[in-house]
């Protein structure tokens, strides 16, 4: 009796959950976002920015953010390392894809990049949200540069959800802004790519 009372009591508390990923380049402030994510919404958990590295492997946060739980995957950017990231399409729920605004030699890269993520048949139809990082800088590009630049693979995107928002992950300028268009989305993409159960 007891195992069948905790089975039900299991199945009923359930939580759903969505898991993000964080891709781009190295170096273009994917780990600082995570950390600025837990530093807002877990109550100030979080690295300081000065104990931040570059990130070898992946890492993984959990966050609610608007009674919507979040598993967070940082998968590091350097170039040998992207051929793992295929590895995680088919589980996740959106991509975060965040561009070092200040990274003009880089620019056509991290587009090429973005257009191999997002023709790849595990992420189609998921949302897809690009971060214009480091606007906090006098030498970043504009927003409307960098849509400019991403454009030409709006083709590749079809019907899902995506928009270039700019935000300093190091400041929080537009990381609210960012998770709320996030969390609006997974909802809307429930029936699509239902959440897992936790």
């Amino acid at each position: 009796m007891y195992h069948l009372t905790k089975g039900i009591y299991l199945v009923l508390t359930r939580k759903e959950e969505y898991s993000v990923l964080i891709l781009g380049l190295d170096n273009a402030g994917k780990t600082t976002l995570l950390e600025k994510l837990k530093s807002i919404y877990n109550d100030g958990r979080s690295l300081s920015p000065e104990k931040i590295v570059p990130t070898v492997g992946q890492n993984v946060g959990h966050i609610t953010i608007n009674n919507m739980n979040l598993k967070i995957w940082d998968v590091g950017g350097q170039e040998n390392l992207r051929t793992l990231w295929k590895a995680y399409y088919a589980e996740c729920h959106a991509i975060v894809f965040v561009v070092d605004s200040t990274d003009r030699a880089r620019i056509e890269e991290c587009r090429d990049t973005l257009r191999t993520i997002v023709t790849h048949q595990d992420t189609e139809g998921i949302p897809v949200l690009m971060l214009a990082n480091k606007q906090d800088r006098d030498d970043s590009l504009e927003v409307e540069d960098i849509k400019e630049i991403f454009n030409k693979i709006a083709e590749h995107l079809g019907a899902r959800d995506s928009r270039v928002l700019p935000i300093s992950a190091l400041k929080g300028t537009g990381v609210k802004e960012a998770a709320d268009w996030l969390t609006i989305r997974l909802a809307r993409n429930k029936q699509y790519r239902p959440p897992d159960k936790r």
